[in-house]
């Protein structure tokens, strides 16, 4: 009997996905519940297990096909089931049972490895054994494999003459050779929607600049008492997230959005941290930021950041937001132009901790100063609220006291 393999339900307003990697061939034996093939998503990755065991008889949809929920991925052959397999007799089963013991020593000896980072190894025809990962414990990223093949001197066994100028592109420095590559379907939404915002928000961005000081000193000297009683470290970012909600508690609108011609004002505050991953701009949610401790706030970022890097975000994480900050200061950024998250009406952008001389008291002094940006929907928002917003948090960062009162 053939056992369809079908798409599952991807979650909430996810209807299509690309088939981005097949883990077994056609005539593989499969056991039920066996990985059979990745799906790719705008928002996450979706792993398909087998619902039977037997022969993976024929894939329908290929790599790099598009499917929808329901479509019909490949068949399994029930027939050709274990018990179907011809027996053995006792002592040839113990030499296979010895085998599998030394299979389960090697897999275990394995290093971790993203899904991003194993597909791009396979295209790239690259032994991942042969990966030095510096990811977390050890895992190996797309990054792992680029620098692999570039040669890198902290990179094991690794082939000076590849050259990879981009994650899907490789040039011969001897020619001129381009190579055409389908856009992942994840890197197609994110373009997608950073049109859609462009094209359909009235959007503007207004500036401030915080100096960073007092927010500095504060956390050098209570860091290690944060550290030993919340096992975790006091950052910049649930700082931010707390004084972005106060803000967000005195100009409202930034915390709306629009919905036909009604203004929709939310009184939860479920805050976006945009992440960098291997795969393009991840926003996961902390839903009811406000009611977090600075020290939940600091756990949940953490909690994202290593499920991002593993491939593991769900999309119950990334649902929703009333509000999202994005920290480019992380990769050196001095000051930029944040784009709207819709339905989302405002966007903080943060930015690299540089020293500058500035005027205080009538002398020129160096201080750490930091560029803040907050992209905002004009429709709804007024100016004058976009640039009270930004001296809301730029006061509550420059006396952080408020954090004493706040706990």
């Amino acid at each position: 009997m053939a056992v369809k393999i079908i798409v599952p339900e991807l979650g909430e307003s996810v209807l299509e996905a690309t088939v981005s990697s097949w883990l077994k061939k056609e005539g593989d034996f499969v056991n039920m519940g066996d990985v059979l093939v990745e799906l790719e998503t705008d928002k996450v990755n979706v792993e398909v297990g087998a619902k039977s065991a037997g022969v993976l008889q024929k894939i329908q949809a290929p790599k790099g096909s598009d499917v929808k929920v329901g479509d019909v991925l490949g068949m399994i052959d029930e027939k050709q089931s274990a018990s179907s397999q011809p027996a053995e007799t006792s002592k040839p089963v113990e030499a296979k049972q010895e085998v599998k013991k030394e299979e389960v020593i090697e897999r275990e000896s394995i290093p971790q490895v993203s899904p991003v980072a194993s597909r791009f190894a396979k295209e790239m025809n690259v032994d991942i054994n042969k990966v030095v990962g510096t990811g977390n414990d050890g895992r190996i990223t797309k990054a792992d494999v680029e620098s692999y093949l570039q040669g890198s001197s902290n990179q094991v066994g690794a082939k000076s003459e590849a050259k990879v100028l981009s994650s899907q592109r490789v040039v011969d420095s001897s020619s001129r050779n381009e190579e055409r590559v389908k856009m992942s379907r994840r890197r197609r939404t994110i373009a997608q929607r950073l049109l859609e915002a462009k094209q359909s928000t009235a959007m503007l961005t207004t500036f401030n600049e915080i100096d960073m000081s007092a927010t500095m000193d504060l956390r050098k000297r209570r860091n290690e008492e944060f550290q030993k009683k919340h096992g975790i470290k006091l950052g910049f970012m649930s700082l931010f997230t707390k004084a972005t909600i106060s803000a967000l508690k005195a100009y409202p609108a930034i915390n709306a959005e629009i919905d036909g011609d009604d203004i929709v004002f939310k009184n939860y505050y479920d805050i976006g941290m945009a992440i960098g991953s291997e795969e393009g701009l991840v926003v996961p949610v902390i839903r009811d930021a406000d009611k977090l401790s600075f020290a939940e706030i600091e756990k949940s970022i953490k909690d994202f950041s290593e499920k991002t890097q593993q491939g593991k975000l769900s999309v119950e994480d990334l649902r929703g937001g009333t509000f999202t900050i994005t920290n480019g200061g992380v990769f050196g950024s001095l000051l930029s132009t944040p784009i709207l998250n819709p339905p989302q009406v405002g966007i903080l952008g943060l930015h690299k901790i540089e020293e500058r001389p500035i005027a205080l008291n009538g002398q020129v002094v160096i201080k750490p100063m930091m560029y803040v940006a907050l992209s905002y929907d004009h429709r709804i928002v007024d100016g004058r609220e976009a640039v009270q917003f930004l001296v809301h948090i730029k006061n509550l960062l420059e006396d952080p006291a408020w954090m004493l009162v706040e706990g």
